[in-house]
C-alpha cells in the first residue's frame, strides 16, 4: 500500500463512517478499484487504524457532551447522565456477542465474493433509509432502554460490509419514534467504546508495528490523518443532515452504488 492509496482510503473511511453509506463497503470497493493488494492481517490493521481515527474525530465533535456524561456518571448516583451511559452499555451487548462468538464467521465474509455482498447490503441500506422517508412515525421524548437494545442489534448486523452502521442505527432509531437529533447523537456515541477497545487490543498485540502489518508507519499515519480530518467534517455534516431529514438522497446514492457493484461483478 502506497502513501497515495492510504490517503485516498483514509478519506473514503472518514467521509463514509458517519454518512449512511457504509464505510467498510466503500473501503472494499475502493481497494478493488485502486488494485490495493495486501495480506488479510494488514487489511484488518489498516481498517482498525482508520476507524480509530474517525472515533477520535467523534470525540472532538462531541467533547462537551462526553465530558458532561463522564461528570454525571462519576457522581455514582442515578441521574440523566448515568442512565444515558447505561443505555450505551446496553447497546453494546449485541456487538459483544457477535465479536465473541461469531468473529471468525464475520471475517470470512471479507474474502471471496466480498464485493457482491457489499452490493447486496448497500441495497438493504438504501431500503432502510427509504423507509425513514416514507414511513410516518410519531416522535417520542426519550430513547428507552429497549430502544437502546434494538439499536444495538442493528449495529451488530452492520458488521456485514455494505450494511451501513450509521444508516441502520439511525434508521432503526427513527422508526422506533426517536427524535432526529437524539438518535444521531446516540448513534455516534455508541460506537466509541467498541472501536477504542478494538484499537487497544491491537496495540497490546502489536498489530500496528511495521513488522506485524507489513505497512510502513508513515503510510499508516497518512491514512490516519486523512481519516481523522475527513471524519471530523463528515460527523458535523451528518448531524445537520439528520436534523433536516434528507436521508432519502443517501438512499438513492447507496442504491446506485450497490446496483453498480453487483453489475460490475456479474459482467466484468
Amino acid at each position: 500500500m502506497s502513501g497515495i492509496e492510504a490517503f485516498i482510503l483514509g478519506i473514503v473511511q472518514g467521509l463514509t463512517e458517519f454518512l449512511p453509506v457504509s464505510s467498510s463497503g466503500h473501503l472494499i470497493i475502493g481497494k478493488e478499484l485502486l488494485g490495493v493488494n495486501v495480506n488479510p492481517e494488514a487489511e484488518t490493521t489498516f481498517e482498525v487504524l482508520v476507524h480509530f481515527a474517525t472515533v477520535l474525530s467523534t470525540i472532538c465533535v462531541f467533547w462537551t457532551e462526553i465530558w458532561k456524561l463522564l461528570q454525571g456518571t462519576l457522581k455514582f448516583r442515578m441521574n440523566e447522565e448515568s442512565k444515558y451511559v447505561i443505555k450505551i452499555c446496553i447497546s453494546m451487548i449485541p456487538l459483544l456477542i457477535v465479536g465473541v462468538f461469531f468473529r471468525g464467521l464475520v471475517g470470512a465474509v471479507y474474502g471471496k465474493g466480498a464485493v457482491i455482498l457489499v452490493g447486496g447490503m448497500l441495497l438493504v441500506t438504501a431500503t432502510l433509509l427509504s423507509l425513514t422517508h416514507y414511513v410516518k412515525f410519531k416522535e417520542r421524548r426519550n430513547l428507552s432502554y429497549l430502544d437502546a437494545l434494538l439499536i444495538g442489534v442493528s449495529q451488530a448486523l452492520a458488521v456485514l460490509p455494505g450494511l451501513s452502521r450509521s444508516g441502520i442505527t439511525i434508521s432503526t432509531g427513527l422508526l422506533l419514534g426517536n427524535r432526529k437529533e437524539d438518535i444521531a447523537r446516540f448513534s455516534f456515541l455508541m460506537v466509541l467504546a467498541p472501536i477504542l477497545g478494538e484499537t487497544f487490543l491491537g496495540i497490546l498485540r502489536g498489530d500496528f508495528s511495521q513488522e506485524a502489518s507489513g505497512i510502513p508507519i508513515p503510510v499508516m499515519m497518512i491514512g490516519f490523518v486523512a481519516a481523522f480530518m475527513s471524519g471530523w467534517l463528515a460527523c458535523k455534516a451528518m448531524i445537520a443532515i439528520v436534523k433536516r431529514s434528507k436521508l432519502i438522497y443517501f438512499a438513492i446514492y447507496t442504491a446506485i452504488v450497490g446496483a453498480s457493484a453487483l453489475l460490475w461483478q456479474i459482467f466484468v
